[in-house]
């Protein structure tokens, strides 16, 4: 078992390096590799005012590729600010983007909302707005990120639990159809260790990866400055993933900011593979710098950046450290 998974790391070597960053002033970047073939991306735009889309056969012709822009912010009323973190889902041979949005007149009643599309290519639309995706409380909830295990599917977002002084937890909940939920929404983490509540106490971008009888999912802690960094939770494939026993928590973060390399503030990520699939990939943004002037929210050199995800003997991921611009 120990040399089958340390095996898994030689493909590594092999894989061609797409340029890093990938796609610069994009951040909490989502990637598809889609049965079609193709990759698709889509991320936080630096004005927060409308969703993308791009499609390319490989990670660096998604590089260049051109977006399209799918979806604008309403000038009025919900969704109408704050445009964050959209992920781009194919569920029974339809498109959904999951994203959050604040109200135009209050832009921090930021909630979650759902686009559907029929089309094959998600890029040529339309795009219906299938409102919002309710949890249990009407709070700030934003990060939606969904997933199949065993023919069930989940949402597992971040969201702001009135019990708790925290500025946001992480959620799971059975869904009973892509914009809706269905049974009790299980809080799996919060932000209790000291690298969790550094500038602010967060858990958020929640990413989901199942390997090796286990469904790992990965989280940004912190503020959104250098502080920035993943944590990382796991549950065994076969448990009750709405049991909060179920799952195991990383003491330590996983993923951090690299002097070295000059990356900054590491998080938000997804993954990804390699057009064979032999390769798992992480993708993530950061900045080039750790010293901000003003709110970390306002400068927008948060560039996407793709590398190698490892995998140790015992079957965990090991992230590594951010690799350095090329």
């Amino acid at each position: 078992m120990r040399l089958a998974l340390a095996l898994l790391l030689l493909p590594m070597k092999a894989v061609a390096a797409p340029p890093n960053p990938l796609v610069r002033q994009r951040a909490d970047p989502w990637v598809l590799r889609h049965s079609d073939g193709y990759y698709y991306f889509t991320a936080t735009v630096p004005e927060y005012d409308r969703i993308e889309l791009r499609r390319a056969r490989t990670l660096e012709e998604l590089a260049v590729a051109a977006p399209t822009v799918v979806w604008r912010r309403h000038a009025a009323g919900p969704m109408g600010a704050h445009i964050w973190a959209p992920e781009l889902h194919c569920i029974d041979g339809r498109w959904f983007l999951y994203f959050a949005a604040g109200a135009a007149e209050r832009e921090w009643n930021i909630r979650l909302y759902v686009l559907e599309c029929a089309a094959a290519n998600p890029l040529d639309g339309p795009w219906l707005e299938r409102g919002q995706l309710r949890t249990p409380w009407e709070s700030f909830a934003l990060d939606a990120t969904t997933f199949t295990v065993h023919g069930v599917r989940y949402l597992v977002w971040a969201q702001h639990d009135p019990a708790l002084a925290a500025n946001t937890c992480l959620f799971i909940s059975r869904m009973k159809s892509p914009t809706e939920l269905t049974g009790p929404a299980v809080r799996l983490s919060r932000p209790e260790f000291d690298w969790e509540r550094v500038r602010f106490a967060v858990n958020e971008g929640p990413a989901v990866l199942v390997r090796h009888g286990r469904v790992w999912v990965s989280y940004s802690a912190a503020g959104t400055g250098a502080e920035y960094c993943l944590g990382l939770l796991s549950a065994a494939e076969g448990s009750d993933l709405l049991d909060p026993q179920s799952w195991r928590k990383s003491p330590t973060p996983v993923f951090t900011s690299s002097t070295a390399h000059g990356v900054f503030g590491p998080g938000h990520n997804c993954f990804t593979t390699t057009p064979d699939a032999r390769t798992d990939l992480i993708v993530y943004h950061a900045r080039d710098y750790a010293e901000i002037t003003g709110d970390p929210l306002d400068d927008p050199n948060r560039h996407t950046r793709v590398q190698p995800l490892g995998w140790n003997a015992d079957g965990s991921p090991a992230f590594g450290i951010p690799a350095a611009a090329h």
